[in-house]
């Protein structure tokens, strides 16, 4: 389940507390009285055996005795009454429960899984959702509800919070009250046995009251939901997170350099990171990432100019900038020579832009006015230290002006104490968000050009077989068949590197010799020189054994070498099995880099893809990367970037730049091996050498498993489904249906304008000239696994063109999917919306939704007509204006 009831849980018009005591520090008293404190204006019905009268209230025996069915229940009883009471509850009619009870969970034995289990039971039949078990609870304070055991109530406000842990919550909660922090929503998820992040995300999406979100996140349990709960949630609105476990975890036990390397909490940041959402890393970093991004404008780059009346500060903020991996703009011509103009000769002629100490507002609402105007500044941090000279209200309130109108982000630190607040708040209220330190003004800014990065991935939706290559995945499969029919799981060098190659991705040719006198003759007709490796199933990284030697010249250096490479290995791992050796001609690219790509299998988010430095040094340089599959170019290169190595394949002194689109096909297509074999879930090319004449794979491992499910079913976000891709005749031509994709925008720019406007508005339902960017990234970049929009297309002159669209939008539970379908004006009542309603009908009935609903003007009578002959039910529905069509599937 997902949202569905959960208005009952967070607006409540009623609530019963089960338990309700006046036992001193009992929970059941603290709920009752947060609840009667609170001012919730609807009534509060108490629960308990042991009493008549509580605070002046009547106090029922028995759920079964309130004289009206409440709309959250807040329970407060031991364990084992749990279950009986949902089940009560949900016959009641209730459909919404906060359970503060703790114990009903598998850490507490069979018992307590048990009860969690049959809790989950007696709430299923009713659809009853459950917040908890062993929560603090949760505070909406627009409605004055306090259902919490938490030792102050929250103040209003637009920010949502949701918590796993209880104690960051009472401590969030705390913080927050003493800055004057208001919420929408207070949320302790407790052990999420129904209600969980994906579930709350949802909600909160929409929540008119919420204008931004804030977690503290310790697990995720349901991927695939979770990340597109959190995608759709951060197109909406700013989502921020704290994630509890930042250290190493624990390098997995591994057979490869990718398993050790990817460590849990490396995979939630790449999942935060793809979400669209950002991460930061302290409770107060939360808070001022909420001011900085509801002020921030669109940021075009990473650049900051820096203006300042003290040298000190300046150098502060460049640190921070630099080392937290930002630019410096670099000041054009035309701003430097303003800038002369209107400073006194000993300003700092460079950025950071020092003023000199006796800046008066005059002076610097004019220098940030130039530095607004080059093209070349993103983004202006304004830092004042005080003086005895100039007011620092003078100069906020000149910074404020000069600031009126610009499209560029502008954040302030004005250093200082109390002296300062009026100037902050003179900032403040023009919108420009403040700080109390340089080097924080720099994470601030920092956090802007990291959301800004995530909500350009959240963008990309790529296909599980982008382009025109066809890997051969037969042979590939043939390969990891043969290997776990003879027991094996570990496949061989040459084995991994034939699955590689089936996929496009260059290989050196490697050959297998049983002996030693075989490995001779094979480097005698491969050609010298040649690099030897031993080939033993129970080895997992060769050069620990001493089992690789390059640049042999002679078969007898590749006899003395393998005779070697046989003694150490049965001297140091003498149980070992020794299945031979790999001979393989010696590659010559003495400037390409060594790198690394991998792929292994996280146990909550599936596959995860690493990129890094590559080399026998690779664990102990730990230079990497690692992002959710898909993966389509754009996505592979913001991987290749977030790592120093990608300085050095720019190119540095006479080595020239690597060929970086090579790199990035690899991660693509070891993206699309990984949707095509579900049996592989470890891998890794180490090294990769690269260099400006493309890539070349020198030594691969594969680790492989009987798979239980396809394989773009293991990622954590759902590929472009290109199997639903079909061509089908119509009117004497060929048309394409298939699933609309992102890059499909340019064409539905044309598509919308090739619409009459009585047709948009019979869409719209209302009058439309153009279609808004951000309705554009709405219609054509879609989360497949809860929309899905079909678009007819056909070729005319050489040209794609979209002829039509038909869209279902499923609700978080699949129950219902709200459809719409619409047909380019000049090509209406020729059969085209029939025959993508068809195909849509079918994926909906396939995909399990229950039914199709949606509604039409009264006068659109092509819909309306459709909708009949397909067998909807079409009924006026008078509160709207509309007419409702319904379409029972399942």
């Amino acid at each position: 389940m997902s949202i569905r009831n959960l208005e009952y849980l967070f607006q409540p018009k009623s609530v019963a507390v089960i338990g309700a005591s006046e036992r001193p520090h009992s929970v059941g008293a603290t709920v009752f009285r947060n609840l009667l404190d609170g001012d919730f204006r609807g009534p509060v019905y108490p629960v308990n055996p042991k009493y008549r009268m509580l605070a002046g209230r009547e106090v029922f025996h028995r759920v079964s005795h309130l004289p009206g069915v409440p709309d959250l229940a807040v329970i407060c009883t031991p364990p084992a009454t749990v279950p009986g009471l949902i089940g009560e509850l949900g016959a009641l009619g209730c459909r919404a429960a906060v359970v503060l009870t703790a114990g009903l969970n598998g850490q507490n034995g069979a018992e307590g899984a048990r009860l969690k289990n049959a809790m989950l039971a007696a709430a299923q039949p009713y659809l009853l959702r459950i917040l908890g078990p062993n929560c603090v609870g949760l505070l909406a304070p627009g409605i004055g509800l306090n259902a919490s055991f938490a030792h102050m109530a929250a103040l209003p406000g637009k920010l949502a919070f949701v918590s796993q842990s209880g104690a960051m919550v009472t401590g969030v909660l705390d913080w927050a009250h003493s800055r004057h922090i208001g919420f929408s929503r207070f949320i302790s998820l407790g052990d999420s046995a129904d209600v969980d992040f994906g579930d709350v995300l949802d909600y909160l999406a929409s929540d008119s009251e919420t204008h931004a979100i804030l977690m503290y996140m310790e697990d995720v349990r349901a991927a695939r939901k979770f990340m597109s709960a959190a995608r759709a949630a951060a197109r909406a609105k700013p989502v921020i997170v704290v994630k509890a476990g930042r250290m190493a975890e624990g390098a997995r036990a591994a057979s490869s350099h990718t398993g050790a390397l990817a460590g849990a909490d490396d995979v939630y940041d790449a999942a935060i990171r793809r979400a669209g959402m950002l991460r930061v890393m302290t409770t107060e970093e939360l808070f001022d990432a909420v001011e900085t991004l509801a002020c921030a404008r669109p940021l075009n780059g990473e650049r900051l100019a820096i203006l300042t009346n003290g040298g000190g500060p300046g150098v502060l903020a460049t640190d921070g900038l630099v080392a937290g991996g930002g630019k410096l703009a670099e000041l054009s011509p035309a701003t430097l020579e303003q800038l002369n103009k209107v400073l006194p000769a000993t300003w700092s002629h460079a950025n950071p832009v020092d003023i000199i100490g006796d800046a008066s507002g005059e002076r610097y609402g004019a220098a940030l006015g130039a530095l607004l105007k080059d093209d070349g500044v993103d983004a202006v941090l304004v830092m004042h230290a005080p003086t005895a000279i100039v007011p620092g209200t003078e100069v906020a309130a000149a910074v404020a002006a000069a600031a009126q109108g610009s499209s560029r982000s502008i954040l302030s630190c004005w250093l200082g104490g109390e002296g300062m607040a009026q100037a902050r708040r003179l900032l403040a209220e023009a919108g420009i968000p403040g700080y109390g330190t340089p080097e924080n003004a720099v994470s601030g800014f920092l956090q802007m050009v990291r959301y800004r990065d995530a909500q350009r991935l959240l963008m990309e939706v790529p296909s599980s077989r982008p382009g025109d290559f066809h890997p051969d995945r037969d042979k590939a499969q043939a390969v990891i068949a043969d290997a776990l029919l003879c027991g094996r799981h570990m496949l061989t060098e040459p084995e991994a590197k034939t699955v590689l190659s089936c996929y496009g991705i260059p290989v050196v040719e490697t050959a297998i010799a049983d002996r030693v006198e075989a490995a001779a003759m094979l480097a005698e007709r491969i050609g010298f020189p040649v690099a030897v490796k031993i080939l033993s199933p129970d080895v997992t990284h060769k050069s620990d054994v001493g089992g690789v030697a390059l640049d042999l010249d002679t078969a007898e250096a590749v006899r003395s070498a393998a005779q070697a490479m046989r003694e150490r290995l049965h001297a140091m791992q003498p149980g070992a099995r020794m299945r031979g050796f790999t001979v393989q001609r010696m590659a010559r690219r003495p400037r390409a880099l060594e790198l690394i790509v991998g792929a292994a299998s996280d146990p909550v988010f599936g596959p995860v893809l690493l990129f890094g430095q590559g080399g026998t040094a690779v664990e102990t340089i730990a230079d990497r990367a690692l992002a959710l599959p898909p993966l389509n170019m754009a996505l592979a290169r913001d991987l290749v970037g977030r790592t120093r190595v990608s300085r050095l394949l720019a190119g540095y002194r006479d080595h020239l730049a690597a060929n970086v689109d090579a790199v990035c096909e690899v991660l693509v297509r070891i993206s699309m091996l990984l949707a095509d074999l579900p049996e592989v879930v470890e891998l890794d090319i180490n090294p990769l050498l690269a260099d400006q004449d493309g890539v070349l794979a020198l030594d691969a491992r594969m680790r492989v498993a009987a798979a239980s499910r396809p394989g773009a079913d293991r990622f954590a976000i759902r590929p472009y489904p290109a199997e639903l891709e079909e061509c089908v005749g119509w009117n004497g031509r060929e048309l394409t249906l298939r699933p609309i994709r992102p890059e499909d925008a340019p064409q539905h720019i044309a598509f919308f304008k090739a619409l009459d406007p009585d047709d948009v508005r019979f869409r719209m339902f209302t009058r439309m000239s153009e279609l808004p960017l951000s309705q554009l990234a709405r219609l054509t970049q879609i989360d497949y696994d809860r929309e899905m929009a079909f678009i007819a297309t056909a070729s005319k002159g050489g040209v794609t063109e979209t002829l039509g669209v038909a869209r279902a939008v499923a609700d978080p539970d699949n129950v219902s999917a709200e459809f719409a379908v619409i047909v380019r004006s000049d090509l209406k009542g020729q059969g085209l919306g029939a025959i993508r309603m068809e195909k849509l009908i079918g994926y909906c009935r396939s995909r399990g939704t229950r039914e199709l609903v949606g509604d039409a003007l009264p006068h659109n009578h092509r819909v309306l007509q459709l909708a009949r002959r397909l067998g909807f039910t079409v009924a006026a529905n008078a509160a709207s204006g509309t007419t409702r069509m319904r379409l029972t599937l399942n």
